[in-house]
């Protein structure tokens, strides 16, 4: 089945491209959630039509994800947490306390986002790449400290 898609999704391309996916695919989630649309001939006049507006699109939201990846980039964000022995961590540290962290910062970041491949259990230093999108990351300094006590 070929689709022509509304928006991009990162597995599958970006805004505009032509796309061949499964049938079921195609009928069961993009087609009903209004992520593609059926490239048939009407269709296909209709996004050479719109090519000029989708580039210009496109070019605006990488400008957005550069930005936000520079902005990303020189941040740190310290996250105190309750520790024992030989530096570990009482639990972990996840993508969603980062995210969190991000936000009191003003920078706002889908958990999603963030890659951890797993949650942090020690104290210290930790690079953390963070995927924007368009092909743009930025690695943000996570810094876990130990709570201080009352």
């Amino acid at each position: 089945m070929e689709l022509i898609l509304k928006e991009t999704i990162d597995t599958l391309g970006e805004e505009g491209d032509v796309v061949k996916v499964k049938d079921g695919y195609g009928r069961n989630f993009l087609l009903p959630r209004k992520l593609a649309v059926l490239a048939n001939k009407a269709n296909l006049s209709i996004l050479e039509r719109e090519k000029a507006a989708i580039v210009a699109r496109k070019k605006e939201q990488r400008d957005q994800a550069e930005a936000l990846a520079k902005k990303i980039a020189g941040a740190t964000v310290v996250i105190e947490h309750r520790s024992g022995e030989d530096n570990k961590l009482y639990g972990s540290v996840t993508s969603a306390d980062i995210a969190a962290k991000l936000a009191e910062l003003g920078i706002e970041v889908d958990k999603k986002k963030i890659v951890l491949d797993e949650p942090i259990k020690t104290l210290g230093i930790t690079m953390v790449p963070v995927k924007i999108g368009y092909q743009v990351g930025a690695d943000i300094k996570v810094e876990i400290v130990p709570l201080a006590a009352e």
